[in-house]
């Protein structure tokens, strides 16, 4: 069978298929032109064209697919929020990744890990039941459980953090999963290409024409483009994009970083986060320990990773594990967290006719991707906002209706 895998591989009567066409011209005009080409940007694309038969549409990516905040996270996947308003959303989101592989003929490795959110102070304790409450009376599974639980779950675990910050229990999502995050982006790239949407990489969005309150046109790097539908998908980047038609956001940048162990023989069955400690960590497929901490204390528009972060992770991981004191770290990384006061995001429609936002995400938008991506094609395509991100629209800073999910961030604050 090797063999023949080999002799397929090689073969030039069978070459392999491009995941999508190489675009390098983009047309005159488009239905619509979606700024940024991570998860969000291409379920958009996906869903536009594939529930509302808008295929006339253009991807517009700075870089390369998935190189921004998609291919940066921490492939964590849950829906154990704070508010019944986040936690629906994020619970149709987990909903939709069960079935996302097939979906997009792509192998996500989604992989259901179960969640366990740690508390090591009363205070945490209180938070925790209260999410478990809300989660419980919008049907999500999410439980309470003890140090004894947590120990079954995960034995290489030592509860007492080496002394350091007791675990007095933790918050049980049994949903929680992670799954491959460049797949994720791919598999959208994939299918939307397939029914005829057109995806630019390397071509940067200079300017966006507005003229009596309305969209009609966006200047690139590769030329002007007339339409009358933008939507901006760009995380961290956001304040540059929203400069261009005069919108103000109350959206500010910290760096978010995160690192991978060497590879070693899988032993951690499950996911890991301790909002005391900032420390969030689950086993990849490959076997890495894939380990993040909390936000950078500083704004900052930069993806440059410190000495400083890997040294404060590292000391709580191995208060965690002691066993992992000779483990090596071998690559670190930081994304742009584009966050709200109310640590929610912003989506819908905004003061600009034809300009749609998709923002806010912070330490929370991969695990958003499908369903902000269908939200967000039904808001472009009928120009009226599902009820599901009514809560998380632009306005709601101006009207005092902010949905408060900062105790549900984890590591996040």
């Amino acid at each position: 069978m090797p063999l023949g895998l080999l002799k397929y591989a090689l073969s030039k009567e069978h070459p392999a298929p491009r995941f999508f066409r190489d675009c390098t011209e983009p047309k005159k005009s488009y239905d619509a032109v979606i700024i940024g080409g991570g998860g969000h940007g291409l379920a958009a694309a996906y869903y536009l064209a594939k529930d509302f038969g808008i295929t006339n549409v253009a991807v517009l990516e700075k870089g390369y697919i998935g190189g921004g905040n998609t291919g940066r996270n921490t492939t964590i996947v849950r829906s154990n929020y704070l508010t019944p308003e986040g936690v629906n959303f994020y619970d149709a989101s987990v909903k939709m990744y069960e079935d996302l592989s097939q979906e997009l003929d792509l192998n996500l490795f989604y992989s259901t890990r179960g969640h366990f959110t740690l508390a090591h102070t009363d205070s945490a304790m209180r938070t925790m039941r209260w999410r478990a409450e809300v989660n419980k009376h919008v049907g999500v599974e999410s439980r309470v459980v003890g140090p004894d639980e947590i120990s079954q779950a995960c034995p290489q675990l030592d509860i007492s953090c080496s002394g350091q910050a007791p675990i007095q229990g933790a918050l049980y999502h049994a949903p929680g999963s992670v799954a491959r995050h460049d797949a994720v982006a791919w598999g959208y790239a994939k299918e939307a290409d397939r029914m005829g949407v057109e995806i630019f990489q390397s071509t940067e969005v200079t300017g966006i024409d507005v003229k009596s309150g309305k969209v009609v046109g966006v200047n690139t790097s590769k030329g002007y483009i007339e339409t009358n539908r933008v939507l901006s998908a760009v995380a961290g980047f956001t304040p540059r994009i929203t400069e261009m038609v005069d919108i103000e956001t109350p959206i500010v940048i910290h760096p978010l970083q995160a690192c991978v162990s060497e590879p070693m023989k899988p032993w951690l069955d499950t996911i890991l986060v301790s909002g005391s400690l900032h420390v969030y960590v689950s086993q990849s497929s490959r076997g890495e320990l894939v380990m993040g901490s909390s936000l950078d204390p500083y704004e900052m528009h930069s993806t440059r990773s410190s000495l400083d972060f890997v040294e404060g992770l590292t000391s709580h991981i191995v208060d965690m594990f002691p066993f992992l004191s000779n483990v090596k770290v071998v690559r670190q990384w930081a994304g742009m967290a584009d966050l709200t006061p109310d640590f929610a995001p912003i989506m819908g429609k905004t003061p600009v006719e034809g300009f749609y936002l998709d923002a806010g995400w912070g330490t929370w938008g991969f695990k958003a991707t499908p369903i902000s991506g269908k939200t967000m094609a039904e808001t472009m395509a009928r120009d009226i906002a599902p009820d599901l991100i009514e809560p998380f629209r632009l306005t709601r800073f101006e009207d005092y209706e902010l949905t408060g999910e900062k105790g549900a961030a984890s590591v996040g604050h």
